[in-house]
């Protein structure tokens, strides 16, 4: 039941922070500063240097409270190396089998990321519950609406193009959870971690008053 528990939380969450960060000690500050705002969602992308040890030194310090998953997992090599280090869902920037065959074997969630209709349906029979929207800029909320005229089965959850302004947009469209990037972490770049906090909180709040008026 690992797995459904897993979706349960992060589906619940609502929000998942993208985190592309310059090195080590600034991913943790990011992904410290998100949680601090209610965003417990955290997606730590592999281009980020040294993101195995990252996502180990947060499941060892944060197991408890932070769903860690490991982003842009490009194949199954590289979902097994995020698994081990205790990532606990993985998340790539575009579908691949073996990746879904090894999540599948170990009960991980496996959300890739798709664009076409075509695309999704490959996904769900592949067994991933929730497909990654992206790049979300390119199509926006009324695309959701879209596609789940002939897919009302489809989890979506959409990441790029993502910001509090529209984030609301899509939740009421269907989506099931938001992934944000730098329009959650732009902040960090200054140093600003505490306005890092106040977009968690931001983006926490305007997930959960549109999923109130559905």
């Amino acid at each position: 039941m690992k797995k459904f528990e897993i979706l349960k939380e992060l589906t619940e969450a609502g929000v998942v922070a993208v985190i592309r960060a310059e090195n080590e000690v600034q991913a943790v500050e990011i992904s410290k500063a998100c949680l601090a705002g209610g965003v417990k969602g955290i997606e730590l992308t592999f281009t980020v240097p040294g993101a195995d040890r990252v996502i180990r030194r947060l499941a060892e310090e944060f197991g408890g409270e932070m769903l860690i998953g490991a982003g842009t997992v490009l194949d199954s090599e590289t979902a097994r190396i995020a698994i081990l280090a205790g990532a606990n869902y993985i998340i790539s920037p575009g579908f691949d089998q073996a990746t879904a065959t090894l999540c599948n074997r170990y009960q991980i969630p496996y959300m890739p990321g798709c664009m076409t209709i075509t695309e999704m349906i490959q996904a769900m029979e592949a067994g991933c519950d929730v497909v990654k929207l992206f790049p979300g800029s390119a199509f926006g909320p009324d695309y959701v609406k879209a596609v789940k005229g002939p897919l009302p089965q489809i989890n979506i959850m959409p990441t790029g193009g993502v910001n509090i302004d529209n984030a609301d947009e899509w939740i009421k469209a269907g989506c099931v959870a938001v992934g944000a990037g730098s329009d959650l972490t732009g902040p960090a770049k200054i140093g600003d971690y505490a306005g890092v906090t106040e977009l968690a909180k931001q983006f926490i709040a305007k997930v959960q008053t549109a999923r109130s008026a559905l």
